[in-house]
């Protein structure tokens, strides 16, 4: 009962750290100012301005604008994993904030992109991604408050899935050994009292079958042998009839007397 209440416990505190424990995205980052206002810049700086008013599209439009003005740019990469994940396309974020993390020079916004990285494979249920991300981000800022909590609700979800998944198997299991007792069950009141395994006579069949099998196949016979047993029943039907003929006159012949 004690071992119960614990494991009760234990669900409890999960189910709670689950509720409370939520991914926070971190938000685009702002490309870096020059004196010289280039165009990939200033498309970077309209895409941000578009995304802190929740217009995700038209935000994305510019940050690939930067990037075909200048490949690889590092904010416009990591800004446009933000905007396609805010579209729930996780698949393209996930390739950004890869190459953001790969490419960007600054340690902070590469901390900032391994968080990101983690929170899209919250979002596709891959804890264990999800994990290595969180991991890596807090490698280079292992302060980040946002981060620990992240991990912290991955590894809370690996958990809850291994509980529902042992709760499952054993209710499968459960339920397997209760239609093995049903089955058995049916079997003994459906038993018929004139069933075959009852009848001696088939089990004498089954042993003479079994008897002809061990004996194995019988020889041959000859074509001499075989002249002579036709011969010798002839012979014995000849004496047969030979007998029977001889009653038969015999009771032809016969006087009956009568008595008068």
């Amino acid at each position: 009962m004690e071992t119960f209440l614990n494991n009760m416990e234990k669900q409890t505190k999960i189910i709670l750290l689950c509720m409370l424990l939520l991914p926070v995205l971190s938000k685009p980052v702002a490309a870096q100012t020059s004196i010289f206002h280039s165009e990939d810049k200033k498309a970077t700086r309209n895409g941000n301005k578009l995304y802190d008013k929740d217009n995700y599209a038209d935000a994305e439009a510019e940050y690939k604008k930067a990037l075909d003005k200048k490949n690889n740019m590092p904010e416009a990469t990591f800004n446009l994993g933000d905007a396609v994940y805010k579209q729930k396309r996780y698949d393209e974020a996930i390739k950004q904030f890869q190459l953001a993390a790969q490419n960007n020079p600054d340690p902070k916004v590469k901390a900032q992109a391994y968080h990101n990285l983690g929170n899209t494979y919250l979002e596709q249920r891959k804890w264990d991604d999800a994990i290595k991300a969180y991991k890596e981000s807090l490698k280079i800022n292992a302060s980040d408050k946002d981060t620990k909590y992240n991990l912290a609700y991955a590894n809370s979800m690996i958990v809850k899935e291994k509980n529902e998944q042992k709760q499952n198997k054993d209710k499968k299991k459960d339920d397997k050994d209760k239609d093995k007792k049903d089955d058995k069950k049916d079997q003994g009141n459906n038993k018929k009292p004139d069933s075959p395994e009852d009848k001696p006579g088939d089990k004498d069949q089954q042993g003479q079958n079994k008897d002809q099998k061990k004996g194995g196949a019988q020889p041959q016979m000859t074509k001499e042998q075989a002249e002579k047993l036709l011969q010798a029943m002839q012979d014995e039907e000849q004496k047969t009839n030979q007998k029977v003929q001889q009653k038969q006159v015999k009771a032809v012949n016969v006087k009956v007397q009568k008595d008068w």
